[in-house]
């Protein structure tokens, strides 16, 4: 299975499988692959003739102060795990060739990227837009695999390939969870093991906020204050938001109706994590 490093590389291998007539899968990663990137790969195989992935930790989706330097990296294991799992090709830039100097074009997804994640982490959703853009580019991808664990990114990359008139197929996929609840993220490595016991709360207290809506409850406010507290009750924990919105527009609800998502951001120790559920009401 090849590793393409350069971009014109990767142009020429998506011509190659076009010719041949492939529909061409891609799954965006940064890397440190684990269960949640595997399900995207296996169904990216499952759907389409020929599937690339690309492992980039990119630098435009992450603020000063944050995890860059430090994000988990470890491209020979990347690279078997997506090749055992049906990947034709791994997609594995250097920095400087997806941003050489003098870089100075971005998307921007207004809206949508406002809320969430898009209030503590400014600048990240402008990244995420830019470099799935360039994939999109890159790759001329007929489908391309998001985890829903990152909705308001989901959202995000819907919006652009709407907006931009953009030949791709968006495909969201489930969130991979580890047996007592805590959904699978690269950031999970920085837990301390007294952390890691303590983070599934985020899950069940989400799971709690969801039986009650289905069994009524159509307050936004009233499940969001059960959710603080039901999280503030852990030492650990230090909630950087909690909010219900349109789960399409990422804009705040007040009455619990339509498409909506419950979203939150918590963190523990150097680990921020997020999570969230979906409902049709």
């Amino acid at each position: 299975m090849p590793v393409v490093h350069s971009l014109d590389d990767l142009r020429s291998l998506m011509a190659d499988w076009r010719k041949s007539r492939c529909s061409i899968g891609l799954v965006p990663t940064m890397g440190y692959l684990h269960e949640g990137h595997v399900s995207l790969i296996d169904r990216a195989a499952a759907d389409n003739d020929r599937v690339v992935v690309s492992v980039f930790v990119n630098p435009t989706q992450f603020g000063a102060g944050e995890d860059l330097e430090a994000y988990p990296k470890d491209l020979p294991r990347d690279v078997a795990l997506a090749a055992r799992h049906g990947a034709a090709a791994v997609f594995a830039p250097a920095p400087e060739d997806m941003y050489p100097a003098g870089y100075s074009t971005y998307v921007n997804v207004e809206g949508v990227s406002a809320e969430l994640c898009g209030r503590s982490r400014p600048i990240h959703f402008r990244g995420v837009a830019t470099v799935c853009t360039k994939l999109f580019l890159l790759t001329g991808a007929d489908r391309a695999y998001f985890g829903e664990k990152d909705a308001q990114q989901l959202a995000v990359i819907r919006r652009l390939v709407a907006d931009l008139a953009i030949p791709v197929q968006i495909v969201g996929c489930p969130i991979v969870r580890e047996a007592d609840g805590l959904a699978k993220s690269s950031r999970n490595v920085y837990l301390t093991a007294e952390e890691r016991a303590a983070a599934p709360i985020l899950h069940r207290a989400l799971e709690e906020a969801r039986e009650k809506i289905q069994a009524g409850e159509r307050d936004a406010r009233t499940i969001i204050a059960f959710l603080e507290d039901r999280i503030s009750a852990e030492p650990l924990a230090e909630i950087d938001y909690i909010q219900a919105v349109h789960r399409d527009t990422i804009v705040p609800i007040d009455r619990l109706e339509g498409p909506i998502l419950v979203a939150l951001a918590v963190r523990f120790g150097k680990a921020r994590l997020i999570d969230n559920f979906s409902l049709d009401l």
